[in-house]
């Protein structure tokens, strides 16, 4: 093979071992996980609600982004239910850029993956112990999963994963609910066959063991918008895009129907600012349309300290170095006005 090989990582069972969570905090994310799964199969009228960094780039200052939402989680829990996203893996379309937390846990360093297991491992488990949030992270690459999955409550499969078999078959061995987003080239039927998939039961070779799912029942959509073959962005959060996954669901045997839309990405033409009006147009629509309302269960939300994106080095504490994202004024602000508007 044209490749070196550097060195052998440890197992996720050697990593556990080295960093295990305590019988409390497992407590704690058992609970976390029904309180999701009670929303996504529709026994919990609460808004799920997504949010956090577009990429995990800095432990500190997603630490301190999480402990504000820990505040207003507080002031909303009886209507909203707040996942914060720790996403430690950053896809890159053409391989280039910085990707992520577990490649590089200095983003101004050399790639190191023992240290960045490591690194989102402790990252994860510091967000559980001094906020009580279980979050949520990107199964990039589902061989890794295992070094994170007694932390999280939720996972998504990305645009880019979700057409890949690996993705779907681990997904259905998955105990948290898997969001399954819509393809890069927007085909909902791609995305319906991926829940599909993920919802039933596989035999399939994984890290290195014959392995049995026994099917994610909790599996569901994100819609994040599409681009065309001309590189436009194209939303998908309309009202009539919700009826038509509506349609789709119910020409499939499904459990669980269940969207979540991602408010940045293709669905804001990576606008952050969009994904207010985004958010509250959506709201609108629950309340117009009982489909659309059994339908929606919550929002995937791009939110930091500061408004926007910098290059890495940038220097701005708390500001995105991937996609753009929502401050935390205007987070914070969005966050109670989906509260009221429940």
């Amino acid at each position: 093979m044209n490749m070196d090989f550097d060195r052998k990582l440890a197992i996720p069972a050697e990593v556990k071992e080295m960093y295990p969570l305590s019988r409390p905090l497992a407590d704690i994310v058992d609970r976390r996980r029904v309180a999701v799964k009670e929303i996504i199969s529709g026994h919990s009228d609460k808004l799920l609600l997504v949010i956090g960094p577009c990429s995990a780039d800095n432990e500190d200052s997603v630490i301190d982004y999480i402990s504000r939402l820990r505040t207003v989680q507080e002031k909303v829990a009886d209507k909203l239910f707040i996942v914060p996203r720790i996403y430690t893996n950053k896809p890159r379309t053409t391989g280039e850029g910085y990707k992520g937390m577990l490649h590089q846990p200095d983003p101004n360093g050399k790639p190191d993956l023992f240290k960045g297991i490591v690194a989102i491992r402790e990252m994860h488990m510091r967000a559980l112990a001094e906020t009580g949030f279980s979050c949520a992270d990107e199964m990039l690459y589902p061989e890794n999963h295992k070094y994170l999955d007694d932390l999280l409550s939720y996972v998504a499969v990305g645009a880019r994963s979700v057409e890949d078999q690996q993705h779907r078959l681990t997904a259905s061995g998955l105990e948290v609910p898997a969001g399954m987003k819509n393809p890069t080239g927007g085909d909902i039927d791609i995305m319906m066959n991926a829940i599909t998939a993920a919802q039933h039961s596989h035999t399939f070779v994984y890290r290195g063991w014959q392995a049995h799912s026994h099917g994610n029942p909790h599996a569901h959509a994100v819609l994040r918008g599409y681009v065309d073959k001309h590189g436009k962005s194209h939303p998908n959060y309309h009202y009539e895009d919700l009826i038509h996954l509506a349609e789709a669901y119910a020409q499939r045997d499904l459990q669980n129907p269940a969207v979540i839309v991602d408010t940045n990405h293709a669905n804001s033409g990576k606008r952050y600012l969009e994904q207010i009006r985004i958010a509250k147009e959506v709201m609108m629509n629950r309340r117009y349309s009982d489909t659309v309302r059994s339908l929606v269960k919550g929002f995937m939300i791009e939110s930091y300290i500061e408004d926007g994106a910098q290059p890495i080095g940038g220097g701005c504490y708390g500001k995105s170095i991937t996609d753009p994202c929502l401050g935390w004024e205007k987070s914070e602000r969005l966050i109670y006005d989906l509260a009221e508007l429940m």
